[in-house]
């Protein structure tokens, strides 16, 4: 559902560790973030609880026809004029800059001597959907090999052997349209190594791992909107006989005969300085005085100021309120706008610490349920028939 709530973002320089105590929004140096209090003094843990509402406030370097960066006015739990607030959301996003990759285990392998075996991935993002209709899909087939067993039949197949035939197999490149050679042209000469890496754990899993995706840089072009809220993840597919020529049916195929099982599902990244620098573009109309729009040529745009830092992790804390001045409003047929407040600070700052308990002292206890997921340590050879494995999975 679409968010049209009038949103002011405010970034807060890495080099301040501290809310502001003394004056007022006026004597607030660029960039420099605080909470005010009606009558234009600071705010502090002490304070806010006992105000009929408070702002935030920012010092801007451009101050041409305008002062500092303000928020609307925001009144908390606590306030002592009336026990009703206006806040109807107050959360916060722990910045987690490193995003966790898919892995599945494909296990319990039903094999005999002989038989032929397809493994089938699709992996999907945004940007794989965009380019493969239903995903970026790719089959590979492998024979059991034949148990030396004499005249009698074996039944127990070398699931060991099957695993390593299919990594080959997996990390094989497509050749191209001249002539089978494996450097050509053909858009579909992908090595599924580009995307996966492949691991035979104990000779009875075939361990298969997502890479992480590809950054790119941030252009020069303050215009560009490069940020992509994306991941990779993918499904798996085991069974028996070839390829299927409609790859889309083979969910429902009847003879499978492995169990693909997800050990670790693929995160999303948050709080990254490239978000962050995209959330300033996307605000940017709602919070200048003038020239509202983003111009290509820097010297255009003097209204835009960056304060986040590269490399920089942020927790980024939301308060989404309505607007307290109800009696200047008339009567219309038209629904009212909310407003909402995104503060960013380093994660683990003392910034960060400060601002939340000034905050939680008069909207309550934040709510924060985005636990980093972390993978502590993998460790294991392409193929080999023993592997040592020291996994932590955060739900």
């Amino acid at each position: 559902m679409a968010d049209f709530s009038l949103t002011t973002l405010f970034v807060v320089p890495v080099g301040q560790t501290t809310l502001p105590s003394s004056g007022s929004t006026q004597d607030l140096a660029a960039g420099n973030v605080g909470l005010f209090l009606p009558d234009y003094t600071t705010g502090a843990v002490g304070t806010l609880p006992g105000a009929a509402y408070f702002y935030v406030a920012q010092g801007r370097s451009n101050t041409y026809l305008q002062g500092s960066k303000r928020s609307d006015k925001i009144k908390g739990y606590a306030g002592t004029l009336s026990p009703y607030t206006n806040v109807t959301e107050w959360y916060k996003v722990t910045g987690c800059a490193t995003p966790v990759v898919q892995v599945t285990d494909v296990k319990n392998f039903v094999a005999n001597c002989g038989d032929v075996i397809t493994l089938t991935l699709r992996a999907h993002s945004s940007y794989l959907d965009t380019l493969y209709y239903n995903g970026f899909t790719r089959s590979v087939t492998a024979q059991v090999p034949c148990c030396a067993c004499g005249a009698d039949p074996c039944e127990t197949a070398d699931i060991n052997a099957l695993i390593n035939q299919l990594i080959v197999k997996l990390l094989a490149v497509s050749p191209d349209f001249n002539g089978g050679g494996t450097t050509g042209t053909n858009p579909d000469n992908i090595n599924l190594g580009q995307f996966f890496t492949f691991q035979n754990v104990g000779g009875t899993i075939l361990r298969i791992t997502g890479k992480p995706l590809t950054k790119y840089a941030q252009p020069c072009d303050v215009a560009a909107f490069p940020f992509e809220y994306d991941r990779m993840w993918f499904r798996t597919f085991v069974y028996s006989g070839p390829a299927t020529t409609a790859d889309f049916i083979v969910a429902d195929s009847c003879n499978v005969v492995a169990t693909p099982i997800v050990t670790q599902r693929a995160s999303y990244a948050s709080g990254s300085a490239e978000e962050i620098k995209q959330l300033e573009k996307n605000y940017y109309s709602y919070q200048a005085g003038y020239m509202k729009h983003l111009l290509r040529m820097n010297g255009y745009n003097g209204n835009f100021e960056s304060w986040v830092t590269d490399g920089t992790t942020y927790d980024t804390y939301y308060i989404k309120f309505k607007n307290t001045d109800k009696s200047s409003q008339t009567w219309g047929d038209y629904i009212l706008e909310d407003s909402m407040v995104i503060i960013a600070c380093a994660t683990g700052g003392a910034y960060g610490i400060a601002l939340e308990a000034a905050l939680e002292a008069d909207l309550g206890t934040v709510a924060d349920d985005n636990a980093c997921i972390t993978t502590t340590s993998t460790t294991s050879t392409a193929i080999t028939s023993t592997t040592t494995t020291t996994t932590t999975l955060i739900p």
